[in-house]
């Protein structure tokens, strides 16, 4: 069977005008903040060793890569899944001696094997930054304002920040509230699937009112500051109030302290981000640890967006498309295009304001709506 000349593989699409321009304006206002606030873009690779990038993903990605074999090289190569473990890799290698805090931004395609229920897409945009080198609270509050700001020169609104504590489970199971060793990572499972009888089940009842600590964030958090950990959970409960507080008025904020999903690599904080109107998440952060070849891992704060959304629900910009009439000059159409006027220059007689999509046309030295 002839495949269709317009057919693309599912999950794929193309962004014809006037989308593709909006979807550059859109990647536009949010790199422009990121870089604004200090992070250097980086740019890697499309495509990477096999064996390395999965190794650097952690082994359950490895079959969440499309793979091939390199004609050149006779390796297998994949094609990125994520760009944040290549920036991890970008600043433990090639930028392992530049001053810490290192702070990098990114932007790119990504593709995906399978397609998720709320994102049918396969290949979908990613953006974000990451600062290498600190996961402290003020690292984390930078990253979280950095990452609103972003989504609101994108024109965002209604933002809400869902904060959570990947490795809480780990941290009470130490001494406050003890769990063997080979429970925890069934205890977690259960916590993240907010299933109460399982807990009951796995004899973690203690776990139990973790559960209830979720929602708006005054009030979850006071649930959470409630349950006797013999002062486990202060320090954590004191780094998410600090946080909450340098958002508050921009963003609604929610606490989920048992949500692990897209959280796995996290280290001591996790936030996803939503907004009114989108039905999917937006992106998500936080902190965690990336592996050095020549020594101990490294700490880092970043978060990932995923704009193709607001690209999708974006208006289109009222761009001022001038005709040059046959026979204008070449610099007067340079005059008028520093001047910010789109021009659309006439190639022969039958070319007209009208069908080339022009909103005015070049009369007697002056610009005439259409």
């Amino acid at each position: 069977m002839k495949i269709p000349p317009d057919l693309l593989p599912e999950g794929f699409r193309d962004r014809l005008p006037p989308q593709a321009e909006v979807a550059a304006r859109v990647s536009r206002a949010m790199i422009d903040v990121l870089t604004s606030y200090g992070y250097a873009r980086v740019a890697p690779a499309i495509a990477e060793f096999e064996s390395a990038l999965a190794e650097r993903s952690g082994g359950a990605a490895r079959n969440q890569h499309l793979r091939f074999t390199d004609p050149v090289s006779g390796h297998t190569l994949a094609l990125r899944g994520d760009i944040t473990v290549q920036v991890g890799r970008i600043a433990t290698t090639r930028m392992q001696e530049s001053p810490r805090p290192l702070r990098l931004c990114y932007h790119g395609q990504v593709l995906r094997l399978k397609a998720k229920q709320l994102r049918p897409e396969r290949e979908l945009t990613q953006l974000g930054a990451e600062l290498i080198g600190n996961d402290s609270v003020a690292a984390a509050c930078e990253i979280v304002g950095v990452a609103i700001d972003a989504l609101e020169a994108a024109g965002v609104k209604d933002i809400t920040i869902d904060f959570t504590l990947p490795d809480l489970v780990e941290r009470l199971a130490e001494k406050a509230l003890p769990l063997a060793p080979d429970k925890i990572d069934a205890v977690r499972s259960e916590l993240d699937m907010k299933d109460a009888g399982g807990l009951s089940v796995l004899g973690a009842d203690a776990y139990l009112p973790l559960l209830a600590a979720t929602g708006p964030f005054d009030a979850a958090v006071e649930k959470l500051r409630a349950i006797d950990a013999g002062g486990a959970l202060a320090s954590r409960i004191q780094a998410l109030e600090s946080i909450a507080a340098t958002v508050a008025g921009r963003a609604n904020v929610t606490l989920d302290p048992t949500e692990r999903h897209g959280f796995e690599y996290q280290s001591w904080f996790g936030f996803t981000i939503f907004a009114k109107g989108y039905s999917a998440a937006l992106g998500r952060g936080g902190t965690y640890y990336i592996d050095r070849a020549d020594g101990p891992s490294e700490a880092a704060t970043g978060f990932s967006l995923y704009p193709d959304p607001l690209i999708d629900l974006a208006e289109e910009s009222n761009v001022q498309r001038l005709f040059l009439p046959l026979g204008t000059d070449a610099a007067t159409g340079a005059k008028l295009r520093s001047e910010g006027w789109v021009t659309v220059a006439a190639l022969d007689e039958n070319d007209s304001a009208a069908v080339l999509g022009c909103t005015h046309i070049w009369i007697n030295g002056q610009a005439v709506t259409v």
